[in-house]
């Protein structure tokens, strides 16, 4: 039987691929984005509460109330933003679920979806899937900032939506006010929605405060913005985000979300709302966590002939290996975990046309035993 593949640029993506070279030459894994550590204990005792007294069974599609509740709370406390529970929050099985229902709720066979460049591998396979179109827009080297007027040149009659994505993956470049205020002026007085891709909120350092979309009034009543408890509380496992949208929006992407999983694993739901009550202090602390290792990463790579770029939030460290190696970027990482016993991942992996550049990406969410003996290899380079 012939099949014709709806995604032919799609392969086993690079995560896997890194992920599995790293497992097969025994080198440290700084390649794929999850912990090597825990979440809080509190949280794990809470999933046991809740499993043991028995909500095992479906949860209610959009979510279970004490936890939208709290989404709600966190979302004013944060960002002054007042969002309805029940009608504007939405539970997903991951913010992987959460990109590809709001892209399937809204995008249109012929449809146009601008994403920036260098950006994560899932959103063009959800648009083409969809029958639109990604238009890539290169962000601008070496800061991986956005140039708001290249982005407002690549508009046409047939753009539906624009996605941005703060903290970025994977450069950990952060917006400003000011590139929010950019992005409301180019969508202003248009049919463009914006679908706001902030799984890392709580992960920006140096004293910066995330600028989310649902702080823009203007730009909240136009967006998408997904989330990401997996990152928030180190259990990528666990797949489990949300949706924040206004209610005519969220109203499609439910349209979408309750037939592609229903619904999201219950018992994770009320853990998460336990904790979101009683320990509101573990989302505040997270930057200053992993700001430690941050510092603590490049502090211990100093020595070494990688060039490091700077980092304003997220769980990434870029870095530059030219002074090692003139090659390419997927070449150097499988030369890097096979000869020095560390995984990364090629930066070319998030763009559709990569710039002549040699950047790698590493991962600093481990512990400080494992970032120890990964700095300790590379700079043996």
């Amino acid at each position: 039987m012939q099949i014709q593949t709806k995604l032919p640029k799609v392969g086993t993506t690079i995560f896997t691929v890194m992920s599995q070279l790293a497992q097969q030459h025994n080198a440290v894994n700084l390649g794929q984005g999850f912990p090597d550590f825990d979440g809080p204990q509190s949280l794990r005792d809470a999933l046991a509460e809740a499993m043991n007294g028995g909500r095992n069974q479906y949860a209610p599609m959009t979510g279970v109330a004490p936890l939208r509740e709290q989404i709600a709370l966190k979302t004013e406390r944060l960002y002054g933003r007042k969002v309805n529970a029940d009608t504007e929050v939405t539970v997903t099985s991951g913010a992987t679920e959460a990109l590809f229902a709001a892209i399937a709720a809204v995008v249109r066979p012929g449809e146009e979806v601008i994403v920036l460049d260098p950006c994560y591998d899932s959103y063009e396979p959800a648009i083409d899937l969809v029958g639109g179109r990604a238009i890539h827009v290169p962000l601008n080297l070496p800061d991986f900032s956005v140039d708001w007027q290249r982005l407002k040149d690549a508009i046409t009659p047939r753009t539906r939506l624009i996605m941005v994505n703060s903290p970025h993956n994977p450069s950990g470049a952060v917006f400003s006010a000011a590139d929010l205020d950019a992005l409301a002026e180019i969508t202003r007085d248009t049919e463009i929605l914006v679908l706001s891709d902030e799984v890392y909120e709580h992960i920006v350092f140096d004293g910066a405060q995330h600028q989310s979309v649902l702080r823009h009034a203007e730009l909240a009543e136009r967006s998408f913005v997904v989330s990401s408890f997996g990152k928030t509380y180190h259990c990528t496992g666990w797949k489990v985000g949300y949706c924040i949208a206004p209610r005519a929006l969220s109203a499609e992407f439910r349209k979408v979300h309750q037939y592609l999983t229903f619904c999201t694993f219950g018992p994770a739901q009320w853990a998460f709302a336990e904790v979101l009550a009683k320990d509101p202090q573990h989302y505040l602390d997270l930057p200053a966590f992993y700001q430690h290792k941050r510092d603590h990463f490049r502090a211990l790579l100093a020595p070494s002939r990688l060039r490091l770029l700077p980092v304003g939030g997220a769980y990434f460290q870029l870095v530059d290996y030219s002074a090692i190696s003139d090659k390419d970027d997927l070449n150097f990482c499988e030369w890097l975990v096979q000869e020095a016993g560390v995984a990364a991942i090629p930066v070319s992996a998030f763009y559709e046309t990569a710039p002549d550049a040699r950047i790698i990406r590493f991962c600093f969410a481990k512990s400080d035993a494992t970032l120890a003996a990964a700095a300790e290899r590379l700079v043996r380079l």
